[in-house]
């Protein structure tokens, strides 16, 4: 049974019509709620990436039955494992910490050392040994964030600051409020050690790897790279790709093109560089070449329209000619006739997206993203 985002019950979960599609959100709790309960109810479990006879792409051909259609996650992890490939296509740039969101490193981060480079007081009080028991002599003077911290004998006690290095010879810190000073002599609370300490590599230990090659960045891993010292990251260049409307009608302007910029949009969500390349018509010679001339320009090339059976749906049988069709169609209502190329000669990928705006919204979200992102996970 296919995944329908059409207002249909499926599985016993029914997903609201058309018409609140237009409202906030309204397509991203499609594809939550259609995905992930419909496929949970059923039990569905990903198929393997690999390509089978099953499915049509072992003979060179592609089965349009729908038979063998793949579930959409079994798609998304094809279009998955054709990331590496781009990626190993791309140069190396280095990339400032104010603009890591979305891109992919080329190398591993080591830390070189330790985070944080000693141990710090979280709370003004008195730095002791935690194990030894009260009453400690106060230690003269006190302990500030600018100071480097006096060590401290067995039985002693110094007032420290919060932020405040923390004396060799302690273990804790006694807050001010738990504590009595009497002749000299402290006594309060008894406490394990670590209370109120921020430990010296707590939070990174020098020599361990925090990322590996090929992991995505977001904007709160600035903070850790910031932390440890880092101004810039070596990443790979933002996949780039060119967007490709099809359709007389589009072409000659007498339907609106709403896809394109919500395609574009995506990719730049994602991390990619989109480029909006116009339209073509229902021509089959012209579809070949645009898609080609895009291919060489690209590292993705999408269309929009053209992906059904239609006797002027073009795009299918233009990349049978230019590289391999992986799959076409997926089990998802709108969005199904969703088709994905290897295109080798030209070091490029195609993606073709069917044309109504909801289900190509859906099915490039769910499907067609992670060449962008290295995630199949739901959005």
């Amino acid at each position: 049974m296919d995944v329908s985002l059409t207002g249909f019950e499926v599985s016993r979960v029914t997903i609201v019509r058309h018409r609140e599609c237009f409202c906030d959100n309204a397509v991203s709790n499609l594809i939550r709620r259609a995905a992930a309960e419909v496929e949970a109810d059923r039990g569905v479990q990903p198929r393997s990436i690999a390509m089978t006879e099953s499915d049509g792409s072992s003979t060179g051909g592609v089965n349009h039955g729908h038979d063998d259609m793949l579930t959409w996650r079994a798609g998304a992890e094809r279009v998955l494992a054709l990331r590496e490939r781009v990626l190993d296509r791309l140069d190396t740039e280095e990339c400032s910490l104010d603009s890591i969101a979305g891109r992919t490193l080329s190398e591993p981060i080591v830390a070189e050392a330790d985070s944080p480079p000693e141990s710090f007081a979280t709370m003004d009080g008195y730095a002791i040994d935690a194990t030894e028991s009260y009453p400690l002599t106060v230690h003269e003077g006190d302990v500030f964030p600018e100071d480097t911290a006096p060590a401290i004998e067995a039985g002693e006690a110094i007032p420290i600051a919060t932020g405040a290095p923390l004396p060799a010879g302690a273990n804790a810190v006694l807050k001010r409020e738990e504590a009595t000073v009497e002749d000299g002599e402290l006594t309060g609370t008894a406490i394990e050690p670590g209370t109120y300490v921020y430990a010296k590599a707590s939070n990174v230990a020098a020599g361990e790897t925090l990322f590996d090659a090929g992991d995505r960045l977001s904007p709160k891993d600035a903070i850790l790279l910031g932390d440890l010292g880092c101004e810039t990251v070596p990443a790979k260049a933002r996949i780039t790709a060119g967007v490709l409307a099809t359709g007389t009608e589009i072409h000659e302007g007498r339907s609106q093109d709403l896809d394109s910029p919500m395609l574009a949009g995506l990719v730049r969500s994602w991390g990619g560089e989109a480029t909006y390349e116009g339209s073509v018509p229902d021509d089959r010679d012209q579809v070949v070449d645009r898609i080609a001339a895009l291919a060489d320009r690209y590292d993705v090339v999408i269309t929009t329209g053209g992906t059904s059976v239609g006797k002027k749906d073009y795009v299918i049988s233009a990349l049978e000619e230019l590289g391999d069709v992986l799959f076409h169609r997926v089990k998802l209502r709108p969005g199904k006739p969703i088709a994905v190329a290897d295109l080798p000669e030209y070091d490029a990928v195609a993606l073709a997206i069917p044309g109504k705006p909801i289900g190509a919204h859906a099915v490039t979200t769910l499907v067609a993203r992670p060449i962008f992102t290295g995630d199949i996970s739901l959005p």
